[in-house]
Parts: structure tokens; sequence; C-alpha cells
């Protein structure tokens, strides 16, 4: 069967405590083609940590470097300190490979990306209720009261940004969000704005009658 070969950019965003982690990781062995993005980033490497595995580290002037060259979909400066960005050369050359990109990431870069990549397919993931992001939040038991209350707030800002998204998935079953994602996938994968290819060579056949 036909198939562009193309790989897509898929961009996954959602609040802290919505199961981002989880259901990315449940695609992943959902999907053979798809691979995680890497990033660059300036902080030190670590023991165990690969080179163009892990990160492309890189020095600050090398990544400042890249940032006035345009060589970034995204990226960020945490606390005024470590930049993290994500390549655009190491991403179109994996979709031109034929591998799938998922890049999870915060609603700023997202948008950021959707800019820079018009053709990135943007998928929210929302909890079932807000109220069930809270009891997500607290179940986890990883942050005292106020950080929680903090990150519950910082949710509500963020789901201002869904209209801006492709897609929405509710994570009310880890299972049933990543199938819903692979199709997704296959419908974008499906759709005619992505089979120019095919639209091409249909009409060199009826040319040629």
């Amino acid at each position: 069967m036909y198939r562009n070969r193309n790989g897509l950019l898929l961009v996954v965003s959602g609040p802290s405590g919505v199961g981002k982690g989880t259901v990315c990781k449940a695609l992943l062995e959902r999907l053979e083609t798809m691979r995680i993005s890497i990033s660059a980033t300036t902080r030190p490497r670590r023991v165990n940590e690969i080179d163009g595995v892990n990160y492309f580290f890189k020095t600050q002037e090398e990544f400042e470097t890249m940032i006035e060259h345009g060589e970034f979909l995204e990226y960020m400066q945490v606390f005024g300190l470590n930049y993290y960005g994500t390549p655009k050369a190491y991403v179109e050359e994996e979709r031109r490979n034929g591998h799938d990109i998922l890049l999870e990431i915060d609603v700023k870069g997202a948008m950021k990306v959707k800019e820079v990549c018009p053709d990135a397919v943007t998928v929210f993931i929302a909890p079932p209720t807000m109220s069930d992001l809270k009891t997500r939040l607290y179940g986890r038991g990883t942050e005292n009261e106020a950080a929680i209350e903090r990150r519950y707030k910082e949710a509500f800002a963020e789901i201002q940004y869904l209209p801006k998204y492709d897609y929405v998935v509710v994570n009310d079953i880890v299972d049933r969000a990543a199938k819903n994602i692979c199709d997704i996938i296959e419908a974008e994968k499906s759709s005619i704005k992505r089979n120019s290819e095919l639209i091409a060579k249909y009409s060199e056949e009826m040319n040629e009658q």
C-alpha cells in the first residue's frame, strides 16, 4: 500500500499530573516508527550519559550560535542558567528517514514549534475534570500543598491554550488515550495534505491515457 514515507512531528502537551509521560511511554511501545525527540542542552553531561542519545551536549557559545542561525524549533533558558532546545536539523533528518518524532513539551514551546513547523501535529492531553487533576496531584505525594496548589493554578492557565491545538485527548485510561493518539497519527498520515505525491502520481497516470 502507498504511504507517504515522511514521518510526522507529534507535539504533546498537558498540565502537570495529567499523565503525559505515562501516555507517551505507552505510545512509544505501540509504534515502532516513533522516536522520542532528543534535545540539545548546555548543562554538564552526567556519568553514563551519551552525546546524541540522551542529549546533544553544547557549550553556551555553540548553543547561542545555533539560536542566532535559527537552528531550533524551540528553546528555553531555565532559571537564566542552562539552555534546552529542539534542534531543527535532527527532527527534519529523522522525519525524512520515515520516523515519527514525539516531542513532549509545555504549551508555550508547542506554540513556538507550530509556528516554525506548521505541519506539526499538536495534541493536548487533558484530565477528565479539573477536580480529578487535583486529586492526581495530591495522590502523587511528591510535593507539599503549596506546590500542588501552584501547579493546579498553572493547569488552568495551560487549559486556555487548548483551542490552539489540533486535537485533545482525555486521559481517563492510559491505554485508551494512547490508542486515541495512534488513531490521530493514522488519520493524519492518510490526510490529503500529506499525500500530494500520490495525487501527483494519479495525475501523471491520467495524462498518460
